[in-house]
Protein backbone atom coordinates (compact mmCIF):
# COMPACT_ATOMS: atom_id res chain seq x y z
CA UNK A 1 0.00 0.00 0.00
CA UNK A 2 1.53 3.28 -1.09
CA UNK A 3 0.74 6.12 1.35
CA UNK A 4 2.51 8.81 -0.67
CA UNK A 5 0.47 10.78 -3.14
CA UNK A 6 1.99 11.68 -6.43
CA UNK A 7 1.98 15.36 -7.25
CA UNK A 8 2.35 14.63 -10.95
CA UNK A 9 -0.74 14.78 -13.15
CA UNK A 10 -2.15 11.50 -14.37
CA UNK A 11 -3.75 10.77 -17.70
CA UNK A 12 -6.76 8.53 -18.02
CA UNK A 13 -7.42 6.16 -20.89
CA UNK A 14 -9.03 8.96 -22.90
CA UNK A 15 -5.88 11.12 -22.54
CA UNK A 16 -7.66 13.89 -20.54
CA UNK A 17 -5.75 15.47 -17.71
CA UNK A 18 -7.09 14.48 -14.29
CA UNK A 19 -6.42 17.05 -11.58
CA UNK A 20 -6.43 14.79 -8.52
CA UNK A 21 -3.20 13.39 -7.08
CA UNK A 22 -4.08 9.77 -7.82
CA UNK A 23 -6.35 10.47 -10.75
CA UNK A 24 -9.08 8.28 -9.24
CA UNK A 25 -11.38 10.90 -7.70
CA UNK A 26 -12.78 12.08 -11.01
CA UNK A 27 -14.40 9.89 -13.61
CA UNK A 28 -12.33 8.98 -16.62
CA UNK A 29 -12.29 11.81 -19.07
CA UNK A 30 -13.51 14.42 -16.60
CA UNK A 31 -11.64 17.69 -16.58
CA UNK A 32 -11.65 20.14 -13.69
CA UNK A 33 -13.14 23.42 -14.89
CA UNK A 34 -13.20 26.99 -13.72
CA UNK A 35 -16.59 27.94 -12.28
CA UNK A 36 -18.86 29.24 -14.98
CA UNK A 37 -19.75 32.89 -14.82
CA UNK A 38 -21.47 35.45 -16.99
CA UNK A 39 -18.44 37.68 -16.48
CA UNK A 40 -15.44 37.38 -18.77
CA UNK A 41 -12.79 37.13 -16.10
CA UNK A 42 -13.73 35.14 -13.03
CA UNK A 43 -10.40 35.52 -11.27
CA UNK A 44 -9.72 39.17 -12.10
CA UNK A 45 -8.54 41.80 -9.63
CA UNK A 46 -11.11 43.66 -7.56
CA UNK A 47 -12.37 46.85 -9.17
CA UNK A 48 -14.14 49.28 -6.89
CA UNK A 49 -17.54 50.53 -8.06
CA UNK A 50 -16.57 54.00 -6.83
CA UNK A 51 -14.26 55.10 -9.58
CA UNK A 52 -13.03 58.67 -9.76
CA UNK A 53 -12.61 59.76 -13.36
CA UNK A 54 -9.26 61.26 -14.26
CA UNK A 55 -10.92 64.57 -15.17
CA UNK A 56 -12.44 64.87 -11.67
CA UNK A 57 -9.12 64.58 -9.84
CA UNK A 58 -7.98 67.91 -8.45
CA UNK A 59 -4.51 68.84 -7.37
CA UNK A 60 -4.01 69.71 -3.69
CA UNK A 61 -3.26 73.34 -4.59
CA UNK A 62 -6.54 73.64 -6.52
CA UNK A 63 -8.43 72.02 -3.65
CA UNK A 64 -6.91 74.46 -1.14
CA UNK A 65 -7.81 77.41 -3.37
CA UNK A 66 -11.38 76.12 -3.69
CA UNK A 67 -11.69 75.69 0.08
CA UNK A 68 -10.32 79.17 0.72
CA UNK A 69 -12.88 80.60 -1.69
CA UNK A 70 -15.65 78.72 0.10
CA UNK A 71 -14.37 80.04 3.44
CA UNK A 72 -14.44 83.62 2.16
CA UNK A 73 -17.99 83.09 0.91
CA UNK A 74 -19.11 81.78 4.31
CA UNK A 75 -17.38 84.64 6.12
CA UNK A 76 -19.28 87.09 3.90
CA UNK A 77 -22.57 85.36 4.74
CA UNK A 78 -21.77 85.51 8.46
CA UNK A 79 -20.95 89.21 8.19
CA UNK A 80 -24.24 89.82 6.38
CA UNK A 81 -26.19 88.01 9.11
CA UNK A 82 -24.41 90.03 11.80
CA UNK A 83 -25.32 93.26 9.98
CA UNK A 84 -28.95 92.10 9.99
CA UNK A 85 -28.78 91.71 13.77
CA UNK A 86 -28.27 87.97 14.19
CA UNK A 87 -25.95 86.86 16.96
CA UNK A 88 -24.19 83.51 17.23
CA UNK A 89 -25.51 82.93 20.76
CA UNK A 90 -29.07 83.58 19.59
CA UNK A 91 -28.69 81.16 16.69
CA UNK A 92 -27.30 78.48 18.99
CA UNK A 93 -30.29 78.94 21.30
CA UNK A 94 -32.71 78.54 18.38
CA UNK A 95 -30.88 75.43 17.20
CA UNK A 96 -31.09 73.92 20.69
CA UNK A 97 -34.81 74.68 20.81
CA UNK A 98 -35.32 73.03 17.41
CA UNK A 99 -33.52 69.90 18.62
CA UNK A 100 -35.77 69.75 21.67
CA UNK A 101 -38.87 70.25 19.51
CA UNK A 102 -37.81 67.45 17.16
CA UNK A 103 -37.19 65.09 20.08
CA UNK A 104 -40.66 65.79 21.51
CA UNK A 105 -42.25 65.38 18.08
CA UNK A 106 -40.48 62.03 17.59
CA UNK A 107 -41.82 60.81 20.94
CA UNK A 108 -45.33 61.92 19.96
CA UNK A 109 -45.08 60.11 16.63
CA UNK A 110 -43.93 56.97 18.41
CA UNK A 111 -46.86 57.15 20.83
CA UNK A 112 -49.34 57.65 17.99
CA UNK A 113 -47.88 54.63 16.24
CA UNK A 114 -48.27 52.47 19.34
CA UNK A 115 -51.84 53.64 19.93
CA UNK A 116 -52.66 52.90 16.29
CA UNK A 117 -51.20 49.40 16.62
CA UNK A 118 -53.22 48.70 19.78
CA UNK A 119 -56.44 49.99 18.22
CA UNK A 120 -55.77 48.25 14.92
CA UNK A 121 -55.99 51.44 12.90
CA UNK A 122 -53.64 53.77 11.06
CA UNK A 123 -51.88 56.81 12.41
CA UNK A 124 -53.66 58.84 9.73
CA UNK A 125 -57.00 57.95 11.35
CA UNK A 126 -55.65 58.92 14.76
CA UNK A 127 -54.63 62.35 13.49
CA UNK A 128 -58.24 63.16 12.67
CA UNK A 129 -59.44 61.54 15.93
CA UNK A 130 -57.16 63.77 18.04
CA UNK A 131 -57.76 66.86 15.90
CA UNK A 132 -54.27 66.95 14.41
CA UNK A 133 -53.33 67.90 10.89
CA UNK A 134 -51.14 65.64 8.79
CA UNK A 135 -48.63 68.48 8.44
CA UNK A 136 -48.08 68.57 12.23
Amino acid sequence: MNTEQSAEPHYSNSKCLISTPEGKDLKNGAVKRTPSSKFKRVHSNFKSPLQVPESAKVSPAEEVAELEGRREQLDAEIAQLEVEGCRVEELEHHIDMLHEYNDIKDIGQSLLGRIAAVRGTTTRDLYSHFGLELDD
